[in-house]
């Protein structure tokens, strides 16, 4: 056999054997970790709030995100620092303050919080934040945004609320103004106040007011009795750069208000009488939750019967069971959703011709 025929046979046995080896079990896709995050963040009272959306599951490009936890890390600076900084200086400079696990359910749509509770030493300091992925494995992403912040140490500490109390037309809400700044100086540095509100089934509280509220009273005319409702106060202050800044939220006060107050007595009543009737007229009440109205009829002034055994929803009522001759009196009663009668009208007759 020459040397060209071996060549061949044994490249033939090479690939015989090859094809007819044991296939091994397909490796499971290779995960990475997601490059990049972005944050954003604000000081609230003596925290910096930051915060990230977490990217779903699956990555765009098909591949599965593995992150099991969220690195933040945070550089102080002076003031007359450069801002522009690379992330390895950043690396080497920063200090890691947390790792937030991640959990499955992390991920989507979900905003993840950190809040970053400072000490006011008395100097001026920037803080610069970023947040960065790590995998499983400890591989690490790249540094998200750089955040910069520059506290204010002079911010109003918390109001203090007081209870909250009804009436017909409002829920009025009353707090005490704070003393110090959060750093402990004096006088506390005050633009007003923002009020805040969770209804019924409600998670996330709103805010109620437009502008800060320069009093310590805020009338909240847009509620229902019945219902649960949760207040809290922030204060405000003149942060840096004129920025306002609120506090950290007051106490929590929860109410359900309950309707005890009476409608109005009806008024303007006029009669108007025919032969085998008399026609009642009388203005409207203006109370937002009025069900109706009863009207009682007597002959002696004595002796009353409830001409209406369904409340009237109308302002008007022709009473047909009258004879010709006789004197009729008659008063209103106004009754709201939940069973509050008024005093009784004033006392009103009319002869049937």
């Amino acid at each position: 056999m020459n040397k060209t025929a071996l060549t061949f046979t044994l490249l033939a046995l090479f690939s015989f054997n090859a094809a007819c080896g044991k296939r091994k079990p397909p490796l499971p896709p290779i995960e990475r970790v997601s490059q990049r995050v972005e944050i954003s963040g604000f000081q609230r009272g003596n925290q910096v709030r930051l915060e990230w959306t977490m990217p779903a599951r699956n990555a765009s490009d098909g591949s599965v995100l593995n992150i099991s936890r969220v690195d933040v890390y945070r550089l102080a600076e002076a003031l007359n620092s450069s801002q522009s900084l690379t992330e390895e200086e950043f690396s080497s400079r920063s200090t890691l303050i947390v790792t937030i696990p991640i959990k499955d359910t992390d991920f989507g749509r979900k905003t993840l919080t950190f809040f970053d509770t400072l000490d006011f030493a008395g100097q001026n300091v920037r803080l610069r934040y970023a947040v960065r992925f790590v995998n499983a494995s400890g591989s690490k992403a790249a540094f998200s945004n750089f955040l910069l912040i520059e506290p204010a140490a002079k911010v109003a500490n918390s109001p203090s609320l007081l209870p909250i109390r009804t009436t017909q037309e409002a829920l009025l809400v009353y707090w005490k103004s704070p003393e110090t700044n959060i750093d402990g100086s004096k006088p506390a540095n005050i633009l007003g106040f923002n009020i805040y509100r969770a209804g019924e089934n409600e998670q996330t509280a709103k805010l109620l007011n437009q502008r800060p509220v320069n009093s310590n009273e805020y009338r909240d005319n847009k509620f229902e009795f019945g219902k649960n409702y949760k207040y809290f106060v922030r204060t405000v202050s003149l942060g840096t750069n004129a920025e306002p800044v609120e506090s950290q939220e007051s106490n929590i006060v929860e109410i359900n208000p309950k309707d005890i107050f009476a409608p109005n007595p009806p008024e303007g009543i006029t009669l108007a009488a025919s032969p085998n009737t008399i026609s009642i007229f009388f203005a409207s009440n203006t109370e937002n939750d009025l069900a109706g109205y009863k009207i009682y009829r007597s002959t002696d002034k004595a002796n009353w019967q409830l001409l209406t055994e369904k409340l009237l929803e109308t302002n008007t009522f022709q009473d047909t069971k009258v004879e010709s001759g006789k004197t009729y009196y008659y008063y209103l009663i106004a009754v709201d959703k939940f069973g509050n009668q008024s005093e009784r009208s004033e006392i009103v007759s009319e002869i049937v011709p």
